[in-house]
């Protein structure tokens, strides 16, 4: 499945914005899978020492700040891969999302440079 396409502008709270020398407006982008269900969803940053996540959460209505743990999940295919979303998560899991944008990137980079991006051709761009 295709990755979500929602993005928003968000605003440092004010509490970081004093401790943050520049802490400006950015924009996130959802990370989960599109057709999802409820708000959308942005990893902002890591917190190793108690296997939580800060994810950007929102909707049409306002934008949270929230603590999650990750997404127990592993991949069953012969590759242990974990998901890379928060425990659950309404769409699929993360090696279910391809972010659209990076794959048309990979093709065509993969289309001038084969050698170099293996890992970006299929059958189709090998058989011409």
């Amino acid at each position: 499945m295709d990755q979500c396409t929602a993005m928003t502008l968000i605003s440092p709270p004010a509490h970081l914005a004093d401790l943050l020398a520049n802490a400006e407006p950015a924009h996130v982008l959802c990370e989960l899978g599109e057709g999802h269900e409820g708000d959308h969803a942005q990893m902002l940053w890591d917190d190793d020492t108690n296997d939580l996540a800060a994810w950007a959460r929102w909707n049409e209505r306002r934008v949270r700040l929230v603590p999650r743990p990750w997404c127990p999940e592993n991949a069953s295919s012969g590759e242990e891969e974990v998901c890379g979303l928060f425990a659950g998560h309404p769409s699929g899991h993360s090696w279910e999302v391809t972010d659209p944008t990076r794959e048309a990137l990979c093709h065509a980079l993969a289309m001038k440079h084969p050698d170099l991006f293996p890992e970006c051709t299929g059958p189709e761009d090998r058989a011409g």
